[in-house]
């Protein structure tokens, strides 16, 4: 082991001691996508002893761009990107165990999913899954670290449950459909993603490693187009947000209350996709951000994208309903209208 790690151990903030811990961890890695994957072969190469994967879709073309894991032959295979990943990993690193799930986060499966970790880390691409995992951290103890990208932006923030400030602290609700940008909308730059994954992946080797007073209570929030980062720090804002989750104590993602509706629309080879509240979309905003993914056309009742690759095609309606044709999986459904609409 140590000739392996040798330049890590030399480094004072990890030592034998962290090393050794290291090789203890285990972790939840949610996503595999462009941020996950950047993680995951981190804490590979770092060492860490068990990393479990979690992504529920498979490799396109578009993310060899940024997701460092996978090739040209996995989008020719359609691999799922958690197994691609493990495949790829283990080759990395044979000493320690990776397992790759093919599976949608959800709140009937997370616990099972993060048995015996001792940290959660969101290398996924939506709020839902987001404050899912805000919410079981919370109930299990289980610290993760939030972090999202897009554009040439990303930020970063620790969660310590019942210590520091959580997500719902941060935000109180999933921003509503339309609200923000998304990769698939607004583009998204490697660098960035390699720049806010490494600075995730460091705060899990700072917990991991036994060195948890290292992690900062801030938020990193990096810009690589214009070469800015800044820290807010976040080290009241549980005392003062009066936050329904972390001191009300609600838990509405894991127990189910809420989160994004969907069926299998029979015979149409199809899912509808519904928001778990209701909402107003501006149609014409949407066709405008819509431009560059596909062909769009619309009404004055619904806009339809129609994307070549993959070959799906959106129905969207202004109350943030959709319909996915082109697929009756219901976790590939939701991935595709994640992307291109928003969580």
């Amino acid at each position: 082991m140590t000739e392996r790690y040798q330049k890590q151990i030399l480094f004072s903030g990890i030592g034998q001691d962290g090393q050794a811990a290291l090789a203890k961890s285990r972790v939840l890695i949610c996503g595999c996508g462009a941020l996950g994957s950047v993680l995951a072969e981190t804490l590979t190469r770092s060492g860490v002893g068990f990393i479990r994967i979690v992504d529920r879709d498979f490799v396109e073309l578009s993310n060899l761009q940024r997701q460092v894991l996978f090739d040209e032959q996995d989008v020719k295979n359609r691999t799922p990107k958690a197994i691609a990943a493990q495949d790829r990993l283990q080759e990395i690193n044979s000493d320690i165990t990776i397992e790759g799930i093919v599976a949608d986060v959800s709140f009937s499966n997370i616990a099972e999913l993060a048995s015996g970790v001792d940290l959660i880390l969101d290398g996924t691409d939506n709020f839902e899954v987001r404050f899912l995992v805000n919410d079981f951290s919370l109930d299990s103890g289980i610290p993760w670290i939030y972090t999202g990208c897009v554009g040439s932006h990303g930020q970063t923030m620790t969660i310590f449950p019942n210590e520091s400030a959580c997500l719902r602290c941060l935000i109180d609700t999933v921003p509503e459909p339309g609200a923000m940008e998304t990769c698939d909308t607004a583009g998204v730059l490697a660098t960035a993603i390699n720049v806010i994954a490494s600075l995730e992946a460091t705060d899990a080797l700072k917990v991991l490693s036994g060195n948890k007073d290292a992690v900062k209570p801030v938020l990193k929030v990096v810009d690589v187009w214009d070469g800015s980062m800044r820290n807010m720090n976040v080290g009241s804002l549980r005392d003062t947000a009066n936050c329904p989750a972390c001191v009300g104590g609600e838990r509405i993602w894991l127990e189910g209350r809420t989160g994004s509706q969907s069926s299998i629309l029979c015979g149409r080879n199809a899912v509808q996709i519904t928001p778990a509240e209701p909402t107003r979309l501006s149609l014409a905003d949407m066709g405008q951000r819509l431009e560059a993914s596909g062909n769009v056309t619309q009404n004055a009742f619904l806009l339809r994208l129609q994307l070549s690759d993959p070959d799906y095609d959106i129905t969207l309606f202004p109350d943030g309903r959709a319909i996915i044709k082109g697929t009756e999986d219901i976790a590939v459904a939701r991935s595709v209208y994640s992307r291109y609409i928003g969580s």
